[in-house]
């Protein structure tokens, strides 16, 4: 069935059904994600988000796109991917993490370089940590791409504590030093809205999916540090919605995506702010 989602958004959520804080059995996530590639709003789905150390996947039927998610030593990796592939599935890309913080990303880098030698059919995405030794890991990256890997960054943007959650002016030199390094990347758990807000509960504030993408837009058309840590700081749709609405024929730059525990909520999300609907043409 063709999609009717722009191009701003297409594949831009992976769908993290599998991963905390979801409850849902396998064989219901694989079986919703089937009805999620039938629906009108295909377009807006990129993988299927299964754990590494998951050891009774079961792709029925088989050639579900799969994006592992390594929560094992990189050297498990192989295996995990082999496995999964011997399942039916048709493993896309692989994203783990190199380093915790304030350890050294570059060995773990080296680590996922080999498996990425190894496998030249994925993209792999490295999770690197917002703390030291961050330029020059995004330095190794660009390097590795330089040399024909399909290697890329990932960071988290959330968490348990407050300090897995990046500023504004934070998350904006990051997004700014990969268009500078003309790298893609992708974000792990913390974004659940389209809009920055903060969550009554726990007090923490998350950055929203449609505040990332503008603010990647703006990086790339070249703005600096501080107007894209604007769009990263909005708490209304209004500086948002236009800036989106003008580019959604385009491609999206910079941002590969990130999961979503349930994807109906950003199609939800996107319908209720008028830049997807079923009559896009």
């Amino acid at each position: 069935m063709s999609t009717m989602v722009p191009p701003l958004f297409a594949g831009i959520v992976d769908d993290a059904s599998l991963l905390p804080p979801g409850i849902i059995t396998v064989s219901a996530a694989t079986t919703a994600f089937r009805e999620h590639q039938q629906a009108w709003y295909a377009g807006l789905l990129n993988t299927f988000l299964v754990p590494s150390s998951l050891l009774d996947f079961a792709c029925d039927p088989p050639g579900l796109p799969v994006g592992v998610i390594n929560d094992m030593p990189i050297g498990g990796l192989p295996a995990a991917v082999a496995k999964l592939r011997h399942s039916g599935a048709r493993v896309c890309q692989v994203e783990a993490a190199v380093a915790r913080r304030g350890e050294d990303p570059q060995p773990g880098l080296a680590d996922l370089r080999r498996f990425a030698l190894n496998d030249k059919d994925l993209d792999v995405y490295a999770e690197i940590p917002l703390s030291w030794g961050l330029l020059a890991a995004l330095d190794a990256v660009a390097a590795a791409r330089a040399d024909g890997f399909r290697l890329a960054p990932k960071f988290r943007v959330g968490g348990l504590a407050a300090e897995l959650f990046p500023t504004p002016v934070e998350l904006a030199a990051v997004i700014c030093a990969c268009r500078d390094r003309d790298l893609p990347f992708k974000l792990a758990p913390g974004i659940r809205h389209a809009l920055r807000h903060t969550d009554p509960e726990t007090g923490f504030t998350h950055h929203g999916f449609l505040n990332v993408l503008v603010a990647s837009l703006l990086a790339d058309d070249g703005n600096e540090v501080a107007e894209v840590a604007e769009a990263l700081a909005a708490t209304h749709p209004v500086p948002l919605v236009e800036p989106a609405r003008a580019r959604r024929d385009q491609a999206r730059p910079l941002w590969v995506g990130y999961g979503a525990v349930a994807v109906l909520d950003p199609l939800t999300e996107l319908i209720r702010l008028g830049l997807v609907s079923a009559g896009y043409e």
